[in-house]
Parts: structure tokens; sequence; C-alpha cells
């Protein structure tokens, strides 16, 4: 059986909270903020993470129940994207420390659930 493409775009989204997790793990607010390249890092990952859940949500509509933040994920990759110039590093910071590992939990038992794991 091949795996739909929504699975796909959830593994990616995945893959994003977790390299989320791995390149902030040990570092704090006022670290973040003084390494642009991890800000950077951590802002291209927010909009992998939103691409991929939004594209995934389009593929398989049921996922907007599955993830009620969904809406709120895809908004800040456009965000990130469109507002880059407005982007305040402590609530990305929190979003990172606090949702993302709630999120990726989420992802996961939508994987196994469905088989795609």
């Amino acid at each position: 059986m091949t795996r739909p493409r929504a699975s796909k775009r959830l593994r990616d989204a995945s893959s994003a909270c977790m390299e989320l997790d791995s390149f902030t793990s040990g570092r704090t607010l006022q670290e973040y903020e003084a390494d642009r390249g991890l800000r950077l890092i951590v802002e291209r990952l927010f909009e992998i993470l939103g691409e991929a859940l939004h594209q995934a949500s389009r593929e398989e509509e049921s996922l907007a129940k599955d993830i009620p933040d969904l809406r709120k994920i895809v908004g800040l990759r456009n965000r990130v994207i469109h507002g880059y110039d407005s982007i305040r590093n402590d609530v990305l910071w929190d979003i990172v420390r606090n949702e993302v590992p709630v999120l990726r939990e989420q992802i996961e038992r939508i994987l196994d659930a469905r088989g795609w794991s």
C-alpha cells in the first residue's frame, strides 16, 4: 500500500519539530536573540512546519480536527515569511519551547493511528 502524500508532509512537519528542539536545546532566549544564524534556522523551520501542515491539511481535510492549532501554525508561517520585520523573538522562543513538543506528539499520534509512521 502506498502512503498518501499527506503522510510525507506530516513526517516533514514532525522532522521540523525535532530539528527545532535539537537546534534550541540547552539554549536560552538571550542566546537565541544574540545568534542570528540560530534565529534564521528557527524561522526557516517554522516556514517548513507551517507549509507542510498546510499542504497535508489540503490533502487530508480531517487533519484540521486532529491538530486544533493548525490554522494558527499556518498563520505563523505566513507571519514569518511576510512579516519578517515584525517577528518577536520572545514569542517564537515561547512557541519553540512550549508548543512545538505538544505539536510533535499530536503529529506522531496521527501518523501512528493511520499506520503512516
